[in-house]
């Protein structure tokens, strides 16, 4: 009886092609951008990861280029886009807007701290790259400007809080910083009183924002 031929390195990759999608490339693109950096997002890297030959990419991605381009729209898409949409946003209460603010990076849906950090670094390579990534910074913190002026800090005080409030939040982000649940109960509010400070006494009756410095 004549042996049913199996798949060979040749033929199995244009079988997966039916399955594998342009989605599934770039969601393993991010996880490996997030873990390890742009320099290991490879073609060869990801092909052996399902394994698959090379040809299988090229179904969907024209060169690694559009690949790296795919990625930084999901990072537009998910970490700039909600504050582009903010920034159309005419909410005249500080406090109320603060909180949005913070909430967007906070509950991290769709906002993903890691790849703000990978494409961060990945910047410091790009000098178009980085120039995208001080637009988004200075969007970020513009809006907590506007909130410091809704609460009527003046405009120095203003942009000054807006950025220990923004610098306060990337820097949880890049060291990592964990802590226990009781102790960030502890001192939420602590947090809230100090970045809002005594414009914002008047609200200390109405729950602070969530987790400021949950990452």
């Amino acid at each position: 009886m004549p042996k049913t031929a199996r798949p060979t390195s040749e033929t199995a990759p244009a079988h997966r092609r039916k399955t594998l999608t342009r989605e599934a490339w770039i969601a393993a693109a991010l996880k490996v951008l997030e873990k390890r950096g742009i320099a290991d997002v490879k073609i060869d890297v990801l092909a052996k990861q399902f394994k698959v030959t090379r040809g299988s990419f090229y179904f969907h991605f024209s060169s690694i280029k559009d690949l790296r381009e795919a990625l930084l729209e999901e990072w537009r898409a998910r970490n700039c886009r909600p504050f582009e949409a903010l920034a159309k946003d005419p909410h005249p209460d500080g406090l109320v807007f603060f909180e949005i603010i913070v909430k967007t990076w906070v509950n991290e849906d769709p906002f993903s701290p890691l790849l703000d950090l990978a494409v961060r670094d990945w910047s410091r390579g790009s000098r178009k790259l980085a120039d995208e990534m001080a637009a988004a910074d200075g969007l970020r913190i513009s809006l907590l400007e506007r909130s410091f002026l809704a609460l009527g800090y003046p405009d120095d005080e203003a942009l000054v809080r807006a950025r220990i409030t923004y610098f306060h939040q990337i820097g949880h982000y890049t060291l990592y910083f964990r802590e226990s649940a009781a102790d960030r109960k502890r001192y939420q509010p602590i947090y809230g009183k100090v970045l809002l400070g005594p414009r914002a006494e008047a609200a200390e009756a109405r729950p602070v924002v969530d987790e400021v410095q949950d990452g």
